[in-house]
């Protein structure tokens, strides 16, 4: 069951309230065709199905492998279409922030702050990003464990806001690749939040000799299959229309084309779960 936070999030939407809640969109704002053209079809994939959904974009990639990589269009003009979206759809939205001045600048343009992995210790963003009363979601660091996500809830809370999510999405294997272990989900649920899985970072390749984040998107299906199993209340999924030209994260999003059929197969799998309490 959501929280009534997000109950509120989304009460002009229809779904079904047993159902995992989907976070997805392309990597970065790239042009407003194409978060106009990735919005509509995953909009009407997820009134289909009775999925709650939120639209994700970044506004800015501050993270990057190379100096050369694409970054974005503009703050200015990211967090504009970002807000058109959420207007023209009627749906909530949400970006990441990357330092605690960002927080108040990025507020009045989405409903969720998103705090991305490597920053989740960083104690005057998660501070920040409190105090503008939005929902507050917080991705795992590859280098920590669930049970210390613990410190970052509590850093929101203590601030006054209690509208606080945990993403999982891989821990550090080696020097060029992630795994992930499921405990973290039903760990980072005992800290009294809604957990998501991050079903596309997860499967990141970091840190690649060309400079580019590799990836291995055919496993997309089978980690949001075992997040739903393992009792995920929410699902991030980035996807795109032809990732083989995407300007950020091309390596690992899932085809735009291939979400309704992944979806129905989730809700499905997600009525199991709850019909038989695993």
């Amino acid at each position: 069951m959501l929280p009534k936070y997000l109950q509120e999030l989304f009460s002009n939407q229809q779904y079904n309230p047993e159902s995992f809640f989907l976070i997805a969109g392309p990597c970065v704002v790239e042009s407003e065709e194409l978060v106009m053209e990735i919005a509509d079809k995953v909009a009407a994939t997820c009134r289909e199905l009775d999925i709650p959904y939120v639209f994700k974009a970044s506004y800015r990639k501050a993270n990057r492998t190379s100096a050369s990589s694409f970054t974005g269009i503009g703050d200015d003009n990211g967090l504009s279409l970002i807000k058109k979206v959420g207007d023209t759809f009627k749906l909530p939205t949400t970006s990441d922030i990357h330092a605690h001045e960002e927080a108040a600048m990025a507020a009045p343009y989405i409903d969720i702050l998103q705090i991305p992995a490597f920053l989740c210790r960083q104690t005057d963003l998660l501070v920040a990003a409190a105090e503008t009363n939005k929902i507050v979601n917080v991705k795992k660091g590859q280098f920590l464990s669930g049970e210390s996500m613990k410190f970052a809830v509590d850093k929101i809370s203590k601030a006054g806001n209690d509208k606080v999510m945990l993403t999982e999405r891989g821990n550090t294997f080696g020097y060029q690749d992630l795994v992930v272990d499921y405990r973290n989900l039903p760990i980072m649920a005992q800290h009294g939040v809604p957990v998501i899985m991050d079903c596309t970072h997860s499967l990141q390749q970091p840190n690649q000799p060309g400079g580019v984040t590799g990836g291995n998107p055919q496993m997309i299906g089978t980690i949001a299959k075992a997040a739903i199993a393992t009792g995920a209340l929410g699902l991030f999924i980035e996807t795109h229309p032809n990732p083989a030209v995407a300007k950020s994260d091309g390596a690992n999003m899932l085809p735009l084309h291939l979400l309704p059929g992944l979806l129905e197969k989730l809700v499905r799998l997600r009525e199991t779960v709850v019909k038989h309490s695993l």
